[in-house]
């Protein structure tokens, strides 16, 4: 592996699944502090990391609306389960000997700090993991379009998305044999195949920012440090053509 990473602040997308290890919903203690432990991994390569996690694995709000909920209410409550995962990420993270600071858009001064960019910034310049906790803070958008906008505002080089399979496939690999892997793709592929690496408004954000996605498999272990230092495998989204 490279000893220098190829960025300097990153944004990590975590969804709320992404907590649970083997259980069907909640949270897996040897699995969060599995996070934690990726992330200072990053950190001792001189990396600047912030997060932005889901809120799946305790509430899903579109779930919530389609039982008929009213959706409004139903993407609140998804927010606030995004707050449990950032406070149990940050805990982990600490027990680590990792510093760390919980930003919410919906302000909770009692758990946490709210969100203010040029406080966030600075935490980071001080070496701090931020945690971004209850999206955007408004409903009908979902935490990947908040990872992609606290990563522009945050002045991130890359935002990741992590995920279950290493990287943007054809087809799904778990059930198409011999779907292709993509290394590179172009924003406006990725929309106009409907890929669903992420939302389509985090995808826009992205490419009208400059600001490229990696997606990669966080299950592998050292798979984090692996990826910004150019080795593993990953699929890149960027602007430009796909490259094999």
């Amino acid at each position: 592996m490279a000893s220098v990473p190829r960025y300097r602040r990153v944004m990590i997308k975590i969804s709320g699944e992404g907590l649970m290890g083997s259980r069907e919903f909640g949270l897996d203690g040897p699995t969060v502090e599995r996070i934690a432990r990726e992330i200072q991994s990053v950190v001792k390569l001189g990396v600047e990391v912030c997060v932005v996690i889901g809120g799946g694995n305790i509430f899903r709000g579109i779930k919530g609306a389609a039982e008929g909920m009213e959706r409004t209410s139903a993407d609140y409550m998804g927010m606030l389960a995004t707050v449990i995962n950032a406070l149990a990420l940050q805990n982990a993270a600490e027990r680590i000997g990792l510093q760390t600071r919980v930003q919410s858009a919906i302000p909770m001064d009692m758990v946490c700090e709210p969100y203010i960019r040029r406080r966030a910034i600075r935490h980071m310049e001080k070496g701090r993991i931020v945690i971004f906790a209850a999206g955007t803070g408004n409903p009908f958008f979902t935490t990947d379009t908040a990872a992609a906008l606290r990563a522009v505002e945050m002045n991130c080089d890359l935002l990741i998305k992590a995920t279950h399979v290493d990287g943007v496939y054809s087809a799904d690999p778990r059930k198409v044999k011999g779907a292709k892997h993509h290394r590179r793709l172009g924003y406006t592929e990725v929309l106009a195949r409907d890929l669903q690496v992420m939302d389509a408004t985090a995808i826009a954000l992205c490419r009208e920012n400059g600001l490229p996605i990696l997606v990669f498999n966080l299950r592998e272990e050292g798979a984090f440090a692996k990826v910004l230092s150019g080795a593993g495998r990953y699929t890149i989204i960027e602007t430009g053509e796909e490259e094999g």
